[in-house]
């Protein structure tokens, strides 16, 4: 589709012989992912109004481009459209070859970026994932990182059917950087139960880079990054729009997404609304068991696990030649409830009738999610440089509810003179000002990034309940990248960056008092007033080598992350883990090593790609469980001490393709993760939350049909491992085999193309438990067996001149 109206644009709005032929000459070849040279394609350079063919050879050639900023746009049938920003100069320019891919939904290694941005293409010596927005839509889950769950080394910490966040190679939390739209998103990400603020439906490509990325994405991207880009911008002068629709069997869920957009030769607009609702998930199981107490699950139903979601875009800007500037608005919001007999109530005393009276209602406990976001992303083209600036906005503003259940010295009833509501446990409200300068210089065989960032983040509390103090904290980094490319083969990547934060904490004071058996009883301090600062120099350097069909890249890095306010100041009970929580404000910065190696090959039928790993932290955080027992602030929870070790990590994922036939794909997917503390209590320990050994084997059919555009069918067999190697009381995990099936395609309808794709997750129903989910503490098993249906359906009007 996006190939018909590219080349549509291109044959009615552009000459077939220059404007000016006095300017520089433009060259460069096309090939397709197997290097082969491509007869025929359609190369056009706007706004300088120039097009041509390649030759026998895939070259190309554009005579009289003048000085400026273009945009070259390579269009060949079957294959994904190019749109690559030039800079022509004073002299004749000659770009490398441009490698145009098949519209497939898994994109490894391909990636055409603007001059100047670092790591393009296989020149990358980190190991890195893109998918496109076709992939997230033919392999939707319940969140954004649960639809990405398919690609080694990626892994959701889940809670329920629509919370999760990332898990990069058995790194999480605070150890991993998302950005979105060139901006670090910021919510309360320290609580397992609190996923991504992200609405997948507005999402237009995901980057997944592993390994030490602080020098690109600042300091917590310790362990990796999740790069979310937004759509493209519209088409010239176009107006048009899409409707996707999806429905899911285990939960009843149903919802959809409907996109707006418009451009005219500069300014355009692009808005998008989303809404999902759904109702309490299933389990292959009648019964699980809280405290050892044998908890009856009606028609297989996980009780109040019902939720919405909601989402509202908005991107407008001004594109020119030497100048962009676009702005993008959203808010999402979440209201769902959790577990009922696994939230800090005995779960003997919860009304079961209540809550099993209907399947979509949202009763007690519960949690409420609003994130508001305003992006700026701006560039300007000096000469053949670029300068770009990035600001943003942002508000996370979260409430849980739970009925108020006493605990050690407060009081029996909530008290009628006590503010705030009695059914609200707690209440995050952030808030974070961000901002991003960089510099792209290309200078002979450099090409150059320089900038700097800063954040500021401010962080308050309310409710009955606590576990963290309110706090602020902000962080300041300077950063420098060089690409050395010595030819088509050969580069060498370094890169240094400095960061700087600071973190205050605020005093916490019950507000009830507490009685010991001498005194009147007083106040206790929960948390003391903390002020940390904390800095530190990083350096990355990497190799990329690539020979015909062989590549190798090789890459070293350092890490840094400052502690964040739960690892300095917690003090209370997090119902989800069932366990008692206490920070250390002695900690030091988190800092890591890490040796990232690539090996691959890339025939014409088999390819293969070995990505080993080595990490080492000599001060890694982590939460140590003790012999005390809390029984003032819950019900005899075990308390567990933030801590820090050495500890060694290794791994690798191990990607496979063989193409049996010219429709038929056999492929394998594999990772593997060791770890172990080398000193502290639990020297010779696993780390916990530690991804099981897996394995994905899928079978893929694409027939040629006429009905039907790029038809697929697949079959996954994901075969994981038990997990043995834990931290006790950490629990360990059987192994477990499933098999999901999918199918999907485009068919015609007048002038679009609309897409439908079909899934079954869990095909046999299987009834297993996930290592890294939320839920396995009280061995509830994961969803059963579980029908999506999505359609979209584009439709677009072309404007006249």
């Amino acid at each position: 589709m996006k190939g018909i109206i590219t080349y549509i644009m291109l044959m009615s709005g552009l000459a077939l012989e220059p404007d000016n032929v006095f300017g520089q000459k433009l060259s460069g070849r096309v090939e397709d992912q197997k290097g082969n040279p491509l007869k025929g394609a359609t190369i056009a350079l706007l706004p300088a109004n120039l097009m041509t063919i390649s030759d026998s050879n895939g070259r190309y050639s554009l005579e009289g481009v003048v000085k400026g900023k273009h945009t070259l746009y390579i269009t060949f049938v079957g294959l994904v459209p190019i749109r690559y920003p030039v800079v022509v100069g004073s002299a004749d320019l000659v770009l490398h070859p441009l490698v145009m891919t098949e519209e497939v939904r898994l994109l490894q290694e391909v990636r055409i970026k603007k001059p100047g941005t670092p790591y393009p293409g296989n020149k990358s010596p980190l190991s890195n994932n893109l998918v496109d927005r076709d992939y997230l839509m033919s392999n939707l889950g319940g969140s954004l990182m649960q639809s990405m769950e398919k690609l080694p080394g990626i892994k959701a910490i889940s809670i329920g059917s629509g919370n999760a966040k990332p898990l990069i190679r058995g790194l999480g939390f605070n150890q991993i950087v998302v950005i979105e739209n060139g901006i670090r998103h910021e919510g309360q990400q320290w609580g397992a139960d609190h996923g991504l603020e992200i609405d997948q439906f507005s999402v237009g490509k995901v980057e997944i880079i592993k390994g030490p990325s602080s020098f690109l994405y600042g300091s917590e991207a310790i362990g990796g990054a999740v790069n979310i880009v937004a759509p493209p911008v519209p088409a010239l002068k176009s107006v048009g729009g899409a409707l996707t629709s999806i429905g899911k069997s285990n939960n009843g869920l149903y919802g959809g997404s409907f996109n707006l957009y418009a451009r005219q030769s500069h300014f355009f607009v692009d808005a998008r609304i989303t809404w999902q609702g759904y109702g309490d998930y299933r389990v292959p199981t009648d019964t699980t068991f809280v405290y050892d107490y044998a908890v009856a699950l009606k028609k297989n139903r996980i009780r109040n696990t019902a939720g919405t979601e909601q989402g509202l875009h908005l991107r407008s800007g001004w594109i020119s030649e030497s100048y962009q500037s676009i702005f993008q608005v959203s808010k999402t919001y979440s209201n769902s409830g959790f577990f009922a007999n696994a939230h800090g109530l005995e779960p003997r005393n919860v009304d079961t009738e209540v809550h099993d009276r209907f399947t979509r209602d949202i009763l007690l406990p519960s949690q409420r999610v609003s994130h508001f976001k305003i992006i700026n992303q701006s560039e300007i083209g000096i000469g053949k440089d670029f300068l770009n600036l990035e600001l943003g906005y942002q508000r996370n503003y979260r409430q849980e509810h739970s009925q108020y259940v006493n605990h050690g010295f407060m009081p029996p009833r909530y008290p009628v003179a006590q503010p705030g509501d009695q059914n609200l446990e707690r209440e995050y409200d952030k808030t974070v000002w961000s901002a991003n300068l960089k510099t792209n210089l290309e200078r002979g065989r450099h090409r150059v990034t320089i900038g700097t960032s800063g954040e500021r983040q401010q962080n308050t509390i309310g409710g009955w309940g606590f576990l963290i103090p309110s706090f602020s904290q902000w962080t300041a980094s300077f950063f420098a990248f060089n690409q050395i490319t010595f030819n088509k083969r050969l580069s060498i990547q370094n890169a240094m960056r400095f960061d700087y934060g600071s973190i205050t904490i605020q005093e916490y004071k019950d507000w009830f008092k507490s009685y010991p058996e001498s005194g009147e009883g007083d106040y206790l301090t929960r948390a003391n007033s903390i002020s940390r600062t904390f800095k530190s120099l990083n350096w990355s350097l990497g190799l990329s080598y690539t020979r015909e069909s062989v590549f190798l890249k090789v890459n070293a890095g350092t890490g840094f992350r400052m502690p964040i306010a739960k690892e300095l100041a917690a003090n209370g009970v997090n119902y989800h883990y069932f366990r008692y929580e206490k920070g250390d404000s002695t900690l030091s910065a988190e800092k890591s090593i890490q040796l990232d190696l690539g090996i691959g090959f890339r025939g014409k039928k088999l390819s293969l790609e070995l990505t080993p790993y080595f990490n080492f932290f000599p001060n890694y955080i982590y939460l140590n469980p003790s012999p005390a027992h809390d029984y003032y602030y819950g019900a005899g929870n075990q308390v567990f001490n933030y801590a820090q070790s050495r500890v060694m990590r290794y791994g690798s994922e191990l990607q496979v393709k063989y193409n049996i036939l010219q429709s038929l794909r056999i492929s394998l997917a594999g990772e593997y993760l060791y770890t172990r503390q080398l000193s502290g209590a639990k020297q010779g320990y696993a780390l916990p939350f530690s991804p099981p050994t897996t394995a994905l084997v899928r079978v893929r059919y694409s027939p040629k049909w006429d009905a039907f555009k790029d038809p697929y069918f697949t079959l996954d067999y994901r075969l994981t491992s038990p997990q043995d190697r834990i931290v006790p009381p950490e629990q360990r995990t059987p192994g477990y085999q499933l098999f999901s099936f999918s199918a999907g395609g485009k068919f015609k309808m007048k002038h679009q193309f609309v897409a439908l794709s079909l899934q079954v997750q869990n095909l046999l129903n299987t009834r297993y438990l996930n290592h890294l989910s939320f839920y396995r503490l009280i061995g509830l098993p994961e969803q059963g067996r579980n029908l999506i249906l999505s359609a979209t359906i584009p439709f677009e009007w072309k404007k006249k001149g």
